[in-house]
């Protein structure tokens, strides 16, 4: 029997492994604010991951070809959400020291901040390219500074605006949109568009973070806050092909919903996003 990517995962060690990805779940879903429930996207991803094969098609490549590891999920157990996030910025530092390169599955998109601290520790001219339906610029939201709605806003008080590369942006305020063209940090996604994005890479290191509702809701409905005019596959495909081009340091998956998709699509998806981007990484 062809050996699916579930099994694989299950089988992959548990140690990270230098110059390697080292995936892990963020099961953390504490400021949503429309529909909860992406704390359920890690376990949800590893078991849609059963119906996806090792070999990606579109990548040539095949899992079974490379190492890595699956260093299980992060306890959140009755944690406060600065704990939380501690909780991952010292789990991504672990992954970090040993040289291996972080692919987290969220979970709420407040994960990716502590990531982002972790890496720019150890270095500090890597580009975020963030792929999302929103702008998540507010400087606060319904009283908070660092929530779902806040987290690249916080991302760029660390790293700058000139470190910061937007696609899929389709939902914000007028402020936030006025924000990105001053700092022209939001990209048009069309074909074609890689050679501007690489231009402003200029060969620097690339962390992504995908926010799963910058895909069309009617391929992805299972996401917390669908916004309609999304990305097709193929606009994602485009995307990897981009960053095999680039040196992809690390990379979290975002805002997955499995409770909102009794089909199981969106999960099985998801699950898909990440055996490309582990291995691009």
């Amino acid at each position: 029997m062809e050996m699916t990517m579930l099994r694989f995962l299950e089988s992959s060690g548990s140690t990270a492994i230098r110059n390697r990805p080292a995936l892990f779940g963020c099961p953390l879903d504490q400021t949503s604010t429309f529909r909860s429930g992406s704390d359920k996207a890690p376990k949800a991803i590893r078991e849609a991951s059963d119906s996806i094969e090792t070999y990606s098609p579109f990548l040539d490549r095949d899992l079974i070809d490379y190492k890595f590891a699956d260093l299980g999920d992060i306890d959140f157990s009755n944690a406060d959400m600065e704990t939380c996030l501690n909780r991952i910025e010292s789990f991504c530092s672990t992954i970090l020291n040993h040289g291996a390169k972080p692919l987290a599955l969220g979970g709420e998109h407040t994960v990716t901040l502590p990531i982002v601290r972790g890496l720019n520790k150890v270095c500090q001219d890597f580009v975020v390219i963030h792929l999302d339906a929103h702008t998540d610029l507010r400087e606060s939201y319904e009283g908070a500074s660092l929530n779902h709605a806040t987290v690249i806003r916080r991302v760029v008080d660390l790293i700058g605006s000139e470190r910061l590369i937007q696609l899929g942006i389709r939902s914000g305020t007028r402020e936030e949109f006025a924000w990105m063209k001053q700092n022209g940090t939001l990209y048009q996604w069309d074909k074609g568009s890689e050679k501007s994005v690489l231009k402003r890479l200029n060969n620097r290191e690339v962390y992504v973070t995908l926010d799963l509702d910058v895909m069309e809701p009617a391929f992805l409905p299972g996401t917390g806050n669908p916004e309609a005019g999304g990305w097709f596959y193929d606009d994602l495909e485009r995307f990897f092909k981009m960053l095999t081009s680039v040196k992809l340091i690390g990379a979290d998956v975002v805002e997955l919903n499995p409770g909102l998709d009794k089909s199981g699509m969106s999960s099985v998806l998801a699950a898909k996003i990440v055996r490309e981007l582990l291995l691009i990484i």
